[in-house]
């Protein structure tokens, strides 16, 4: 091994069902062997003849699977927020501890690039490995509501909740709820009390109303 090897961090105990048996003469340059049963990169192959007594020997490799996340955040103890195809986040991960590729991560998500991490898994245990720059990050657009705001002179207030209030064609409009707001209710409820003359505004959008605010406009 050398200082290109793979550290990974641990996600489970490592079991005989995540390796395979593999003849230490087939073992190549950037494969993987198994190491005091963790998984580790190839980094060099050296063979010497075989002795009077020398036997076929077997190592067992670990299955390595990669996967590609975007990166959505860095949170500030050097943990990572992926974006999985499934669109949930996966936030178990680390920063890589390989410098060049720490700095690359750092950098570029600094710029505001939209960044892709390859993360190696074996023997359940992940790290990232590589980075993907796939430019400048999208303009992520979002369904805005029409919002409309009313206001309504408040002409009484029933015993389960509901309020009446004057349009500005004269008609009542009795189907709107006190909010549900403690401070703002607390208001209404008291000023109404009171005898004021008060006027609500109601907020409306996609089909739903709710009272948002309250005007005082003095004695009625």
């Amino acid at each position: 091994m050398s200082d290109e090897e793979h550290q990974f961090e641990s996600k489970a105990d490592a079991g005989a069902s995540k390796t395979y048996p593999q003849q230490a003469g087939t073992i190549r340059k950037n494969g993987y062997i198994v190491i005091k049963g963790r998984p580790c990169k190839v980094v060099e192959v050296s063979t010497s003849k075989t002795g009077k007594h020398g036997h076929a020997k077997c190592h067992f490799v670990p299955h390595v699977n990669r996967t590609d996340y975007q990166l959505i955040d860095i949170s500030e103890d050097g943990f990572v927020s992926l974006l999985t195809e499934n669109g949930n986040t996966k936030d178990d991960l680390r920063l890589p501890t390989d410098d060049s590729l720490l700095t690359q991560i750092k950098d570029g998500f600094g710029d505001g690039k939209d960044l892709v991490v390859s993360v190696m898994s074996a023997m359940g245990e992940e790290q990232i490995c590589g980075l993907k720059d796939i430019g400048p990050k999208l303009v992520l657009i979002i369904v805005v509501p029409h919002v409309n705001r009313t206001d309504y002179q408040l002409i009484d207030i029933s015993e389960d909740g509901f309020v009446s209030l004057l349009t500005e064609n004269g008609n009542t409009k009795d189907e709107l709820r006190l909010p549900t707001d403690d401070n703002l209710l607390t208001q209404i409820k008291n000023g109404f009390g009171d005898g004021k003359d008060l006027v609500v505004s109601v907020m409306s959008a996609m089909g739903e109303e709710q009272i948002c605010d309250l005007k005082d406009i003095g004695p009625k």
